[in-house]
């Protein structure tokens, strides 16, 4: 009795590894069957067990009848797979090499986005969890991803990580820092009123900017702050002295 056996070859979650998976008993290929299934790719999100599903019934076909162009076609259809390469190898193998796609960030609520804007629907979305969100107008996703990397920048050199970056149908912006503080920037000059109050970061010093809540930036000359229920009274004068001098 021949067994096809299905051999990975690749990285999940970076690892390098074997898997020998046996798939089927061969005896009812109609010709010659195919006892190996080679497939080949860096591996963080293509699941063992669903390309199981999506190559047996080809596999059965056996070594001439099975259709590459439709194994090609299954495969590209899985959730992040960018590039598939199907060939047949003589006397009993076909060999697969599977290249994933790269989210970068999360769009909405069960979607993600690659560096393109291309937007990905992953089977569970709860594995992308630690990626940046944004969320937007439909159709706006290329353009506000390039938004998000221009605010990402202009955080990271604040020492801040941008978490959430989120524009309703007016335009208006919100952001979420990593730390929790939330940033409204409204629709008009969202990133002059940014900026301005990241200005002012230095003044405030990094204990009082730990008690922010939120920040209010659509104020022409200025901004406002709601405080953390455990904030305690903040000293302006003693503030301004400290930087007089």
């Amino acid at each position: 009795m021949s067994r096809l056996k299905l051999i990975v070859f690749g990285l999940l979650a970076l690892v390098g590894a074997w898997y020998g998976w046996q798939l089927f008993d061969s005896r009812d290929a109609i010709s010659k069957p195919i006892r190996y299934v080679k497939i080949e790719g860096a591996f963080q999100y293509t699941d063992k067990d669903k390309l199981k599903q999506v190559l047996t019934p080809e596999m059965k076909k056996g070594f001439y009848h099975a259709d590459m162009e439709n194994i090609h076609r299954l495969i590209s259809g899985l959730p992040l797979v960018e590039k598939v390469d199907v060939k047949r190898v003589w006397p009993d193998a076909v060999h697969i090499k599977i290249v994933e796609q790269k989210p970068i960030v999360r769009w909405g609520t069960n979607a993600l986005l690659n560096k393109q804007g291309d937007i990905l629907i992953p089977d569970n979305i709860d594995a992308f969890k630690n990626l940046p969100l944004i969320t937007g107008p439909e159709g706006q996703e290329k353009k506000l991803l390039e938004i998000m990397k221009g605010v990402y920048i202009v955080l990271r050199d604040k020492s801040m990580q941008l978490a959430e970056f989120h524009v309703n149908e007016r335009r208006a912006w919100r952001i979420k820092l990593a730390s929790g503080l939330e940033m409204h920037l409204g629709r008009k000059a969202p990133l002059e009123n940014m900026q301005r109050f990241l200005q002012t970061m230095d003044l405030l010093g990094d204990e009082q900017i730990a008690m922010m809540a939120s920040v209010d930036t659509r104020y022409p000359n200025g901004y406002a702050v709601t405080w953390k229920p455990e904030a305690t009274a903040v000293d302006w004068k003693a503030i301004a002295q400290k930087n007089k001098t």
